[in-house]
């Protein structure tokens, strides 16, 4: 049961642990971006940005979602598998810091607690919603919906590269 005395917990999940979940899904495609040639800017966050750190741009609701700014990545250069392997960036680091948890709690190299628990929870949820195949209220694909769209060469209504 959820109890007044739970609410820092859930301020520490929401402000820290869903932030940091966000992070690690921005900085898969980023990562992808990069060793594949494209250029991305990561949003962190919704509202006025606050501070820019590299390509990550902190945003004033830091903690409330999370997206990326692709560059050039429609060039006829870029491939197909190069595309697909942005757009999964994300769900892949997500799902190997579930398994790189999930494993050294296993391994007794950590203790099992609530934030590892919110943690693993946080990441499922974040790549259950980025895989599954939407449009988003402003136009944009999720990451699933976007790489159907480039396997079967289907214009995007609102092109997120």
């Amino acid at each position: 049961m959820f109890g007044f005395e739970d609410m820092w917990k859930f301020f520490f999940s929401l402000f820290l642990v869903l932030p940091l979940v966000t992070i690690i899904h921005q900085s898969g495609h980023l990562f992808f971006a990069k060793l594949l040639g494209c250029s991305v800017n990561i949003h962190i966050g919704t509202g006025k940005p606050l501070c820019k750190i590299g390509s990550f741009y902190i945003r004033k609701f830091y903690f409330f979602d999370g997206w990326c700014e692709y560059k050039a990545l429609h060039q006829k250069k870029n491939s197909k598998m190069k595309k697909v392997l942005i757009f999964l960036g994300g769900s892949i680091f997500n799902l190997t810091t579930i398994i790189l948890v999930n494993s050294l709690i296993l391994q007794e190299f950590l203790n099992p607690n609530i934030y590892f628990y919110q943690f693993v929870y946080f990441s499922v949820y974040y790549v259950f919603f980025s895989l599954f195949p939407t449009e988003y209220v402003n136009g944009c694909p999720s990451d699933g919906k976007a790489v159907l769209n480039i396997i079967f060469n289907k214009p995007l209504e609102k092109d997120p590269y």
